[in-house]
């Protein structure tokens, strides 16, 4: 079946000497794995291998069988040109962060086009704002709502966060918990938006832990999720 839709692109491998296979999550179908063919060796082709790039917003005219297997893409357009996401330092490093979190989050071939537009505007929002450095805590947390761990709000002047139970606790349990500033921080990433993420002031050790946290609270939450390789890397960038 010959569909056109938007996608997101999360990995790209090399296959062989000229060909790459692309993760992407696509508006109509969800995930999709796509087999393109010579894309790295043609140099006059209408589809480059520039426009797969992590986190690339495009349209696609591609063949879905939906049978589990890897599909083809016949066209394809930038939907959306970044300005700076790929090219300033620390955003770059941000978005090969969150490429990989996505990448190792969503397993679902259906459609899900609130998840799909809430990954569209925000990274549309990232590249073209400069304070940034909250954002990367402030989207997983919000992404966690829409894969069904989002934090239960009862409780919420508790001392401490339970990251398996997903609540506010009034004691602690042999559960990994979130307590002190990072709770804090939490907290107030909890109820902010995109706009306000510069009123959060926290330091480098304090961003850290919390990331270390929310990625565990990934980690406990959702079957099958990898930790990301790129975290040495945006830690490296924010040190």
């Amino acid at each position: 079946m010959q569909i056109t839709t938007k996608a997101i692109v999360l990995s790209g491998l090399k296959y062989g000497d000229t060909s790459l296979i692309v993760k992407a999550f696509t508006e109509q179908s969800g995930l999709k794995t796509y087999l393109l063919k010579g894309v790295l060796a043609s140099k006059k082709g209408k589809i480059k291998s520039a426009y797969f790039q992590p986190l690339m917003q495009l349209e696609v005219v591609a063949y879905h069988k939906n049978k589990g297997t890897m599909e083809s893409i016949r066209e394809v357009r930038v939907n959306y040109h970044y300005e700076s996401l790929h090219t300033n330092i620390t955003k770059n490093a941000m978005t090969l962060f969150l490429a990989e979190m996505l990448a190792n989050s969503i397993f679902e071939e259906e459609e899900n086009q609130e998840l799909f537009q809430f990954i569209e505007a925000s990274l549309q929002w990232l590249d073209t704002h400069n304070e940034i450095s909250n954002f990367h805590l402030y989207f997983l947390l919000r992404l966690t709502k829409y894969f069904g761990f989002f934090p239960q709000r009862d409780e919420a002047d508790a001392p401490y966060f339970d990251l398996m139970a997903g609540e506010f606790v009034q004691t602690t349990t042999l559960n990994p918990m979130l307590y002190g500033e990072n709770l804090n921080y939490f907290k107030a990433f909890l109820g902010i938006k995109f706009d306000e993420l510069h009123s959060v002031k926290m330091k480098k050790v304090n961003r850290q832990e919390l990331l270390k946290s929310l990625i565990l609270y990934f980690e406990l939450h959702l079957q099958g999720f990898r930790k990301p390789k790129s975290l040495a890397v945006l830690n490296e960038v924010f040190s």
